[in-house]
């Protein structure tokens, strides 16, 4: 087959997942595509389990060890069957608390501690090296068995620049649909598809290679066993025997990585849907590794009795096809095992792509601006593109360690020995996590010892020796040991020998980090913030959905700084919705909610989902100025008794509700209050207002009425008195339009026009406000061309008053103008903002009142009815107008309906 090809149908087959990434990424974002998120889906994106290590390397590792393949089967299916009510605890606390990553989980478990996640991102990175090259690796070997000899042939190319290629084309693909954007679930709908549609894909390849190996081949099952029988008087055999503490180490091993295997963590844990979808990947699961492993074995005893003995075993799936004449199978099980390549490498790039961004750049932005005053990070630039390109740099990185390990390792290892490798790597993490969930007396300082410990031992007694030929290791520390002490040698540490070196270091690491937490862990108290997050971990059955620790005390923080933090890392909409929503919980109109403790804790988990657990907690922390324990989070810790937590509760609850019910008599006491004091200054400034004109009316009338009156002074002061007249008709006009709005008698004319024609009209009409200042208007035209059914002179009359504000209050050196249009769920919403000092917070809640006046009113001309008369319009348009905190400047949103409802506007 020539090469070209072969390499087009690696192309269409991934412009195949690109298509159905991208539809199912559009589907999610409209609403669409339900199923997307069944049990189905759910368990068929758990195969990513079945890398190319299950693909091809299982076939090898069962020619060469006999049965020992099945631990590689044994171990998840053990897990889901056995296991079940722990991985339900792991889904529960991933959904309740946010967590982004297995980095996040431990992290936030122990006390949020920054110091965990970097320590577990490092470990999830190094160990997931060696299986990134397995990946890399087995697609090279697999381009390179279609290459040979025969005039009919054709000639590998590079197989370096083979494997280069193949790493950079997974990267773009991994960017592409995995760091399009930040979700606040975290969640990758796209990915997922793409990788379910995989699994199908790898599993149907498998079963055609096996199918036609048994009877295209071998000529049924009992040619099978007669060729099995024949190999077992060799005297090599297939291994039969059976070591059952390798077995026991192996099947652990493989059990503890669907655990931690930062990739199966991703799909398990953060983007699941749904939990009860862990009832039907129970058994569907197990029985999706029952079928892949089912072909296994009449493979392997095909290959070994049919191929010559220098064929490698890890490609029989490939050559076994090809030496039959049956291209067109060979091509198949060619594409399953890039299918099992591909997936694993997305998705484990995706993971610790997460990781660093989460645990190791933002934490090191923070500490950056840590010198600044507490709440300044608020005020710094969008933080989300920052967050976007350290993952999209995280995932090239790692690709380019795998390749990295890759071209060290020269390519030459069984692929199902650089899996090990990787296994228990990551296996460092297991007692953490395990002992977070369910023992209360863990603490960070013994989690961080036992991953430590564990992860340092790993690194000298298998990894650094397993890269390259000779190892990173010197060749006389490999033999003598370190200073010459040979109970110190990588493979025989403490004087154990007899073990194989994978065996030997997972006994050593996890015996030394299993103990190393226990001991320290018992040996130290939990801090205040680890005691919490213990509880709600610990007993993550007995809470609400959703729920977890407080951190912060009430009050400590700004809201409106809270919101522009928010706002850096949710986007704006996203975080003015979370906001709102806060607000009319607590019974407050607008934006900006009590930065109480409940609400402090859910901002945490909203911003956890997109940062992780252990950042959102350090900037809050960093706005808030420090963080504190309520005393009501303290009874909580100490509260044992299951009685005395209900009680607690109801409490709670009660407590709540009269504070919410509170806080609303004690706005609306003060709105009143302010109202009042400003309705007799209104009234004050209205018998000014109609007293000023009528005064300059009356004396130049009368001044008029003298008959030797020059015609140039009779002139100018008709003048003056049209201008006066003109100035108390605005002002009866604004007192009368304002009562027709507020009693709904405004004749609306309604017609369908271009919004962007709108604002240009206000703009143009509003440039004489101050028209000697240099005034900036920056706008998107192409949002703004959008149809609007309304009022186009009532929606203009808005618009004119609130850039002529702008232009007339903004106190910036340099004032700007941004107009942004958006549309959204069949509203339209026009933000105007300015770059000035913005409107006090005392005073947000007033601005649209009609005896509400922000500045002097001896200085300041009109009587101040403008944004109250923009209330009406907007309520008889069937829109809104409201303050927008948080923007930097003074910022006003009006939002009116895209369309009309039974052929009219909404005015209710």
């Amino acid at each position: 087959m020539p090469f070209n090809v072969l390499v087009a149908v690696c192309l269409a087959y991934v412009i195949l997942m690109f298509a159905v990434a991208f539809a199912a990424e559009r589907g999610a974002r409209a609403g669409r595509l339900r199923w997307a998120n069944s049990a189905t889906v759910y368990t068929l994106s758990l195969s990513v389990y079945c890398s190319a290590w299950t693909f091809y390397g299982a076939v090898g590792y069962a020619a060469r060890s006999g049965l020992e393949y099945l631990t590689i089967y044994l171990g998840p299916t053990l897990v889901f069957v056995g296991w079940w009510w722990t991985l339900r605890k792991l889904v529960r606390v991933g959904r309740a608390h946010r967590i982004t990553s297995i980095a996040d989980l431990i992290s936030s478990r122990f006390g949020k501690s920054a110091t965990l996640g970097v320590v577990v991102t490092l470990i999830a990175v190094i160990a997931v090296t060696p299986y990134i090259a397995l990946q890399l690796q087995s697609v090279t070997l697999s381009f390179a068995v279609f290459a040979s000899d025969r005039p009919t042939g054709w000639a590998l190319p590079d197989q370096g620049a083979t494997t280069l290629w193949v790493a950079a084309g997974l990267a773009v693909f991994t960017v592409l649909f995995g760091t399009r954007h930040l979700d606040a679930d975290e969640r990758h709908h796209g990915v997922v598809m793409a990788i379910a549609l995989e699994a199908v894909v790898k599993l149907v390849a498998f079963v055609i290679v096996g199918g036609f190996v048994i009877w295209g081949i071998a000529g049924g099952l009992g040619a099978i066993a007669d060729r099995l029988a024949l190999i077992q008087t060799t005297p090599a055999g297939l291994g039969w025997q059976l070591d059952p503490g390798r077995w026991s180490g192996l099947i652990f091993t493989s059990a503890a990585a669907i655990f931690t295997l930062p990739r199966m963590f991703q799909v398990m844990v953060v983007e699941n849907a749904d939990e009860r979808h862990l009832a039907a990947a129970g058994w569907a699961f197990p029985a999706y590794l029952l079928v892949m492993s089912a072909f296994v074995l009449p493979i392997a005893v095909v290959g070994l009795t049919t191929l010559p003995a220098t064929a490698n075993p890890d490609l029989f799936v490939i050559t076994l096809p090809l030496t039959h004449g049956a291209g067109n199978v060979a091509l198949i099980a060619f594409l399953g095992g890039f299918s099992s390549a591909t997936s694993m490498v997305i998705m484990a790039a995706i993971a610790v792509a997460t990781m660093v961004s989460n645990h190791i750049v933002m934490p090191a932005v923070l500490r950056l601006r840590a010198e600044t005053a507490p709440g300044a990070l608020a005020a710094r630039g969008d933080l989300r593109g920052l967050v976007l390109i350290s993952r999209r740099a995280s995932i090239a990185a790692v690709l380019a360690m795998g390749y990295a390990y890759h071209a060290l390792s020269g390519g030459g290892a069984a692929l199902a020995a650089m899996g090990l490798i990787s296994f228990v790597g990551v296996a460092q993490m297991l007692p953490a996590m395990i002992g977070g969930l369910y023992w209360r007396g863990a603490t960070r300082a013994g989690a961080l010892a036992g991953v430590s410990l564990g992860f340092a031992i790993w690194l000298y007694a298998l990894f650094l020796p397993s890269v390259g030929p000779s190892g990173l290791l010197p060749a006389g520390l490999m033999d003598h040991g370190p200073f010459g002490l040979p109970w110190l040698r990588p493979f025989s540490l403490f004087g154990l020998t007899g073990l194989d070196p994978l065996m030997h270091c997972l006994f050593w690491s996890l015996t030394a980090n299993t103990l190393a937490f226990l001991a320290v862990s018992l040996l130290t108290f939990p801090g205040p913030i680890e005691r919490l997050q213990g509880l709600a971990f610990v007993n993550v059955f007995d809470q609400s959905p959703g729920g977890g620790s407080r951190g912060y005390g009430q009050g400590r923080a700004d809201a409106e700084d809270l919101l522009t933090m928010a706002q850096r890392i949710l986007g704006p909409a996203e975080a003015q919705s979370f906001f709102q929503r806060a607000a009319r919980d607590q019974g407050k109109a607008g934006y900006l909610p009590d930065p109480g403790p409940a609400f402090m804790a859910g901002l945490e988990r909203r911003m956890a989902a997109t940062v992780g657990a252990a950042t959102a907690h350090a900037m809050i922390a960093q706005v808030t100025g420090g963080e504190t324990v309520s005393v009501a989070d303290l009874i909580a810790v100490a509260g044992e008794a299951r009685q005395a937590k209900e009680h607690s509760a109801q409490l709670e609850a009660q407590s709540a509700e009269l504070a919410r019910a509170a806080r609303a008599l004690r706005d609306a006491n003060d709105k009143l209050q302010s109202l009042s004091d400003q309705k007799d200054a209104f009234l004050g400034q209205i018998s000014h207002e109609l007293r000023t004109p009528m005064t300059s009316i009356r004396a130049f009338s009368e001044i008029l009425m003298e008959p030797d009156l020059p015609e140039a002074l009779r002139a100018q002061y008709a003048d003056v008195i049209h201008q006066e007249s003109r100035r108390l008709t605005r002002l009866l006009d604004d007192l009368l339009d304002l009562a027709v709005l507020e009693n709904r008698r405004a004749q609306l004319t309604v017609s369908v026009t271009n919004l962007h024609d709108l604002i240009d009209r206000a703009v143009q009409a509003a440039s004489a406000t101050r028209a000697e200042r240099d005034f900036r208007i920056r706008r998107n035209r192409m949002t703004e061309h959008l149809p609007i059914a309304t009022d186009a002179d009532r929606l203009v009359q808005v618009l004119i008053n609130l850039v002529s504000n702008a232009r007339k209050y903004c106190d910036a050196d340099r004032p700007e103008l941004r107009i942004e249009v958006r549309r959204d769920a069949g509203r339209i919403a026009i933000d105007v903002i300015d770059n000035g000092s913005g409107i006090p917070a005392s005073a947000q809640g007033l601005i649209f009142e009609k005896f509400a006046r922000l500045t002097d009113t001896q200085r300041a001309g009109g009587a101040g009815l403008g944004l109250a008369i923009c209330r009406e319009i907007m309520v008889n348009l069937g829109g809104d107008i409201d303050y927008l905190p948080g923007q930097g400047g003074a910022a006003f949103r009006v939002t009116l309906p895209d369309r009309l409802r039974d052929g009219t506007l909404d005015r209710t």
